[in-house]
């Protein structure tokens, strides 16, 4: 009996983390894959590899735009580029009212959240009333045996 409720248990949070209406895991940005994660009840995006030619190491990149000269000599990767996203329900579609990060400007913007019925992600910027931003996609990342890391989008036809 025991080994059929933790069944259902592990079956339930299985298919809680892998639904298409979560805004948590890994997601494929115009130049970056970025991870969604909860972080004490508010959203954060840690970048976790930048896009570069080949040759470049994507941790040698710094936050050289960063308007805060301490900050400039950290590398990009691995920064939140989320901040003030309340977490209000699991299957929370909106977020309103938080902030973006922009490391090619080194500015950052108000900012809106917007979980898309495909499993896409609408993220704004804004400026006074102006929004604009960018559609990211899922991404199913698999860790190999040896540590290296494979992503496929989520939702490929």
């Amino acid at each position: 009996m025991n080994k059929y409720i933790l069944f259902l248990i592990l079956t339930f949070f299985n298919l809680n983390i892998f639904s298409e209406s979560n805004i948590f895991g890994y997601w494929l940005t115009s130049g970056s894959i970025v991870k969604i994660k909860n972080c004490d009840d508010f959203i954060c995006a840690n970048i976790e590899t930048i896009f570069v030619e080949d040759g470049v190491d994507p941790e040698s990149l710094l936050d050289l735009e960063n308007k805060d000269k301490k900050l400039r000599s950290r590398t990009l990767v691995g920064i939140n580029l989320l901040s003030n996203f309340k977490i209000n329900e699991n299957n929370q579609k909106i977020f309103k009212g938080g902030k973006i990060y922009d490391p090619r400007s080194g500015n950052t913007y108000k900012s809106n959240l917007y979980l898309n019925e495909d499993g896409s992600l609408k993220v704004e910027g804004c400026l006074a009333f102006i929004c604009d931003g960018e559609v990211w996609e899922p991404l199913i990342v698999i860790i190999n045996d040896d540590g290296s890391k494979e992503a496929i989008l989520k939702n490929s036809p």
